[in-house]
């Protein structure tokens, strides 16, 4: 997809550190409780409005990408130019009525999203599409430059895929279980997903949508249920703890750091032998799967894990 997105940089962005000793306490600033947010008037914007985590990242990020452009909103309570862009972006994800969804995370309590992200300073927005990164601004940008943007992404997605993935799903002539499972992903429902792929595998064992969806679908339900301060702990404690540098894998995938997450498990290959080795060369092999050859950090992963076996 073209970078076209990408070189909107403007002034107004405060660095992420320092921040003030003391931040001043927001007037109303920050989302909304429940995944919704404060629209015009104090009327909710319902679900295009949401709070992001370290731990609902692969839920409301990566897989809510595959269908609808996500657009990551880096805020945080003591930065006085994030209350004057926030409700701007509330306002026209409220507007646009569900043709993007707004994710909100707040950069103090989520800083591992933030630096996978590659935020120096905030406001920051980026917009994922696909479970990627394809365009960006940091500032307190004004409204109508903010439409403006908005408006070359939605072209952009619209123009070069056709419709995010999942849009063929009322197809009459597309596999049901395909259907199914590209619907489970985009409501968040990894478990039925999971299962509508290996049914479709079921029928038809050599389907590569359905074999690269599947492992998608699985590094998704991982990461849902991994605990990053657990695995940073225990990954502090032994570098060589093979399950916590393969969640610690699924996870800098999930935030975005794909070629840091695949040479760090590479090098738990390169420094473990026997059954860790194994598992951790196998994890990696499903991880490729996950991303797919088109993905520019799987090609030199793999010449890297040859390296490292051989």
């Amino acid at each position: 997809m073209p970078d076209s997105l990408g070189g909107l940089r403007l002034a107004g962005a405060v660095p992420l550190d320092p921040k003030p000793a003391t931040p001043p306490p927001p007037a109303n600033a920050g989302p909304a409780a429940n995944g919704a947010a404060a629209g015009p008037g104090g009327a909710p914007t319902g679900p295009v409005v949401i709070d992001v985590t370290e731990a609902s990242f692969a839920t409301d990020v990566v897989s809510r990408s595959m269908q609808v452009p996500v657009v990551l909103d880096f805020w945080a309570s003591w930065c006085g130019p994030c209350k004057q862009l926030s409700p701007v972006l509330e306002t026209l994800a409220a507007e646009d009525g569900g043709r993007w969804i707004l994710a909100k995370i707040d950069v103090d309590a989520n800083p591992g999203l933030a630096q996978a992200a590659g935020v120096q300073g905030i406001p920051a927005v980026k917009a994922v599409v696909g479970g990627r990164i394809i365009g960006e601004f940091t500032g307190a940008v004004p409204e109508r430059e903010v439409r403006s943007w908005l408006d070359q992404l939605l072209s952009l997605v619209d123009e070069a895929m056709g419709g995010l993935p999942g849009a063929a799903a009322g197809d009459p002539a597309r596999d049901p279980h395909l259907a199914a499972a590209e619907s489970a992903l985009a409501r968040g429902d990894l478990d039925t997903a999971v299962e509508s792929y290996r049914v479709r595998l079921g029928e038809a064992p050599g389907d590569a949508e359905a074999l690269t969806g599947l492992a998608r679908a699985k590094l998704l339900r991982r990461v849902r249920d991994h605990d990053p301060a657990d695995i940073r702990a225990r990954l502090a404690a032994d570098p060589d703890d093979v399950e916590a540098a393969i969640a610690a894998a699924d996870l800098g995938i999930a935030q975005g750091d794909v070629a840091g997450a695949l040479a760090g498990l590479v090098e738990v290959v390169r420094r473990t032998s026997g059954p860790q080795r194994e598992q951790a060369r196998a994890h990696l092999v499903d991880l490729f799967q996950a991303l797919g050859d088109a993905e520019p950090a799987v090609a030199p992963a793999r010449r890297s894990l040859a390296a490292a076996l051989f």
